[in-house]
């Protein structure tokens, strides 16, 4: 199951979101994705991270088969060009790059192969 909620103005690109959720994490895991804006993922990351600032993705697992990931859509937007991507690319990559998150993986170069193989598979 796939939630998704979009708390902002900004429209979110159309992707496989379900498809890719039931890749990594399976399609018992139930899974809310929210889209914010820069207050609240500002607010989010002090919070949980002790950083002062807006970041694009945050991933929270709440149960063994549940978890929440949050998009800033327009800090997304501004970072997009800085890590060489198209907007909606982009917003493809947080997501896979969140989803592994909640699968347990921590930053690395096994994560990012794993992330690599799913990027190829969904041509994104």
């Amino acid at each position: 199951m796939l939630t998704i909620t979009n708390k902002t103005n900004g429209k979110l690109p159309r992707l496989p979101f379900l498809k890719m959720k039931n890749k990594v994490l399976g399609e018992r895991y139930e899974l809310s994705l929210v889209c914010i804006g820069n207050k609240e993922s500002q607010r989010l990351n002090k919070t949980y991270r002790g950083k002062n600032s807006p970041t694009n993705v945050l991933s929270f697992p709440l149960r063994k088969l549940e978890g929440e990931i949050f998009i800033d859509l327009k800090q997304s937007r501004a970072d997009a060009p800085i890590f060489g991507y198209e907007y909606p690319k982009f917003i493809g990559l947080l997501f896979i790059h969140a989803l592994y998150h909640l699968k347990g993986f921590v930053h690395g170069s096994k994560m990012e192969g794993k992330e690599a193989k799913l990027i190829k598979y969904f041509k994104i």
